[in-house]
């Protein structure tokens, strides 16, 4: 038969044995919030209108078109002048 000390040490066991479980559990749902506090700041530097990620790459898209323009230009005019001059050149000499 068991003893009613049997029960008890048994009761014990099974007390410290929730315990554990329950810090086991107070520690993932303290993990899980500080999870939860490091999505929302990834989630603002993604998403934030003004300096997140997308409003970073929309400004340096919109910086390579004009850019691009810029360096087309350029490089027309630059073609143009030399142009021009060479040409100047071979008139002048004939």
């Amino acid at each position: 038969m068991v003893s009613e000390t049997d029960i008890q040490i048994d009761l014990v066991e099974i007390d410290g044995k929730l315990q554990r479980l329950m810090d086991a559990i107070q520690t993932v749902k303290e993990r899980q919030e500080e999870v939860a506090v490091h999505i929302s700041q990834i989630k603002k530097a993604v998403y934030d209108p003004d300096q997140g990620i997308y409003a970073r790459l929309r400004e340096l898209e919109s910086w390579k078109k004009v850019h691009t323009k810029l360096m087309w230009i350029a490089v027309s005019s630059l073609v143009g002048i030399c142009s021009a001059v060479w040409i100047n050149y071979i008139i002048g000499v004939v």
